[in-house]
């Protein structure tokens, strides 16, 4: 386990910068205590810096995971989010769209959010930027990225996608086996 380089560390801010905008200081300067980000086997780990200094009595070897898994690096250097750190973007989501009952089920099964199963939309929401998608139980479901802006949603036809998926609760289930 180690600390991100400054190349990583850019990369994972602009991913995180996409669903919480300037909010990424508030993951790092916490009330409860400073919590910091770790490199372990590709993936980023998000701790307390009182859970990092119990770790390292702990050989590299040995160590599965410690704290909340944020993402990982693929093999070109790109960095994907997973849903483990849902929990952490919800709050803090600057965009975000809410589903209808019906379209819940859809999206927790990895398809794409359409118009007909759009809630509400988050006001100037910009095509491409990411999403907190959510119930309209304000329950989050999962992230996304916006297919088109908040004005095209008012006027695109039903079947259009308005939301492509990125992730969502629904991968414990389906992708259980290969989680680690």
């Amino acid at each position: 386990m180690r600390p991100l380089t400054d190349e990583e560390t850019k990369t994972m801010f602009e991913k995180l910068s996409k669903y919480i905008g300037e909010n990424i200081k508030l993951l790092v300067d916490r009330p409860d205590g400073t919590y910091c980000f770790r490199l372990h086997n590709d993936r980023v780990y998000y701790m307390s810096e009182k859970i990092l200094k119990l770790a390292t009595n702990i050989s590299r070897d040995k160590l599965v995971s410690v704290g909340t898994c944020f993402g990982k690096f693929t093999k070109t250097n790109k960095f994907r989010l997973h849903i483990t750190a849902l929990d952490f973007l919800a709050p803090y989501a600057k965009f975000k769209v809410w589903v209808k009952p019906g379209t819940e089920q859809s999206f927790l099964y990895g398809n794409h959010v359409l118009k007909s199963g759009l809630g509400r939309i988050t006001e100037n929401t910009e095509q491409y930027q990411g999403v907190v998608v959510y119930s309209m139980a304000d329950v989050p479901l999962g992230f996304g990225v916006a297919a088109k802006t908040t004005q095209e949603c008012r006027r695109v036809d039903p079947m259009s996608i308005v939301v492509f998926h990125q992730a969502d609760v629904g991968e414990f289930i389906r992708n259980e086996d290969t989680l680690t």
